[in-house]
C-alpha cells in the first residue's frame, strides 16, 4: 500500500517540478521583452481621443455582436417549419 502512496507522492513531485521549471523558462525567456531600450526609434504617434477609444473599444465590440446575434437569430428561424 506504502508503494501506491509513494508513485502518487512521485507524480505529483514531478508534476509540479516540471511546472515551475517551465514557468520559470516562461519568464527568462520572455524578460527581454519587457526591456526598453531608450532610443529604440519607437514614434507611438498621436493618442485616441475619449469618442475614438469609446467607439473603438465599447461600440464597435458591441455592433459586432449585435450583427453575429441577429444573423444568428434568422438562421435559426429560418429552418423552423410552420404547421
Amino acid at each position: 500500500m506504502s508503494d501506491n502512496v509513494n508513485s502518487k507522492v512521485n507524480k505529483s513531485v514531478l508534476r509540479a517540478g516540471t511546472i515551475a521549471a517551465a514557468s520559470a523558462l516562461m519568464l527568462l525567456v520572455s524578460s527581454p521583452a519587457f526591456a526598453v531600450a531608450p532610443d529604440d526609434g519607437d514614434d507611438p504617434g498621436p493618442g485616441l481621443s475619449v469618442v475614438e477609444t469609446l467607439g473603438l473599444y465599447v461600440a464597435l465590440p458591441i455592433g459586432i455582436f449585435l450583427v453575429i446575434s441577429a444573423l444568428v437569430m434568422l438562421g435559426g428561424r429560418s429552418g423552423k417549419q410552420q404547421h
